[in-house]
């Protein structure tokens, strides 16, 4: 009955890199800093060392050019315009990192022992991607229905974490089965994701993160958008093995991310959640802990004699009770036990041991 409760599924381990990510492994964590760099590589280099800080395990960036990814009229979100923007081109466009500022970035990260990540847009942002080494492509949700940009990723032979933001049950399955076709199963990380800058706590929706990994048979995460800092606790015990948060160096800057973003040192604080939630829920396995190892002893209780028994006495029911403290013969064992000898005197309230009686 155990064993068949204890082997529900097979695990799912998808390795980024060095790590195993996914079913019984520890909680991957990316801090996301994103546009959070302004354009300033100075920024970016002081991002990834407040990521490494914290305590993440990697930090992600964007790759784009603005000019091939949106038209020159193309209006700002919502979300965007509180930053101050109007027009999306313009916004990007002042975003933009070059080729060799993400080549350096590459390398700090390297140097201060943390994962580089980015997000690309295009599959030209992949071929810069790849050219950097990187240990995994990530697809963010509104390129979930993006076939080309898929196709390129899925070509990489990488590892693929594509979040699930602002996407219909429908069009998720949609890009399964193209991402399937194209051979990624066993290399593909999906992230339960709600597009809102930021997004309530209460549309979090945290028991999606079972739903997705049941349905898509692949390691799930949470790219959270939430302000919060404990439903990084409450991700990793509703099944995330990834967690994705934004940061940034100063939530008052202008900027389209920066206010929904959290400060370093609630990153590290997330990260504190993460990981106290990931030692509270332990392995999941059956059996004694030793820490109960006290109670147990003090607790539990063992089969005693109600009276004095001499040395060659067979013992019979009336002889025996059951009392703590636990160490003796077990309560389990009392009905054994008549018909047995003792084969040394036995003083009443003793607890009874194996070596007592043959």
């Amino acid at each position: 009955m155990i064993g068949s409760l204890m082997a529900q599924g097979t695990p799912k381990v998808v390795r980024v890199g060095s790590r195993l990510v996914g079913d019984g492994q520890p909680v991957v964590i990316v801090a996301e800093a994103g546009v959070n760099h302004d354009g300033s590589l100075d920024k970016a280099f002081r991002l990834v060392e407040a990521a490494k800080a914290a305590g993440a395990d990697l930090v992600k960036f964007q790759v784009f050019r603005a000019a091939e990814l949106v038209t020159a009229g193309a209006p700002a979100a919502a979300y965007q315009q509180a930053g101050g923007a109007v027009n999306q081109r313009q916004l990007l466009e002042n975003l933009e990192l070059s080729d060799a500022d993400f080549a350096c970035i590459a390398d700090h990260c390297r140097q201060q022992g943390i994962g580089f990540l980015a997000t690309p847009f295009s599959p030209s942002d992949v071929d810069r991607l790849e050219r950097l080494g990187v240990p995994a492509i990530k697809i963010a949700s509104t390129d979930l229905n993006n076939p080309l940009l898929l196709k390129r990723a899925a070509a990489t032979g990488l590892p693929l974490i594509v979040s699930t933001g602002a996407s219909t049950a429908e069009e998720i399955a949609d890009c399964l089965a193209l991402l399937r076709a194209w051979g990624v199963q066993d290399r593909l990380l999906l992230l339960h994701c709600i597009s809102g800058y930021p997004a309530p706590l209460e549309a979090a929706n945290l028991r999606a993160i079972a739903t997705l990994r049941q349905a898509a048979d692949v390691p799930c995460g949470f790219s959270d958008h939430t302000r919060s800092t404990e439903v990084a606790g409450w991700a990793v015990a509703a099944g995330a093995c990834v967690l994705e948060k934004h940061f940034t160096l100063d939530r008052s800057q202008p900027g389209p991310d920066h206010a929904m973003s959290l400060s370093p040192s609630e990153l590290a604080e997330y990260v504190g959640c993460a990981r106290r939630a990931e030692g509270a829920l332990g392995d999941g396995r059956l059996g004694f802990n030793p820490v109960e190892a006290d109670v147990r002893a003090a607790a539990r209780k063992s089969v005693v004699a109600v009276r004095p028994i001499a040395a060659g006495t067979t013992l019979t029911a009336e002889m025996l009770t059951i009392k703590r403290p636990g160490g003796g013969i077990g309560p389990e064992w009392l009905d054994a036990l008549p018909g047995r000898r003792v084969v040394v005197d036995v003083a009443p309230d003793t607890v009874l041991t194996w070596d007592m009686v043959r």
